[in-house]
């Protein structure tokens, strides 16, 4: 399953690996924290929900550019 974040259709999709990243954080924290899986979970682990919603096109990045672009001030 994992073998879909190699590649590069999926990276350009997202705008690089580091947004690929960071929704891949983003939708795991939430998963955590209690929202509902996008797609059944038929006995996967939570990474491999977020790819699969990934990978249906479930989600997507709709936060501000400005949220990944910003330099992380000292103490953050």
């Amino acid at each position: 399953m994992i073998e879909v974040l190699k590649s590069d259709d999926i990276v350009k999709k997202f705008g690089g690996r580091f947004k690929l990243t960071a929704l891949i954080q983003r939708r795991l924290q939430e998963l955590v924290g209690g929202a509902r899986p996008l797609v059944d979970r038929e006995g996967r682990s939570d990474l491999e929900v977020v790819i699969e919603e990934i990978r249906q096109d479930k989600i997507t990045i709709d936060w501000e550019a400005s949220e990944l672009d910003a330099p992380t001030k000292p103490g953050r």
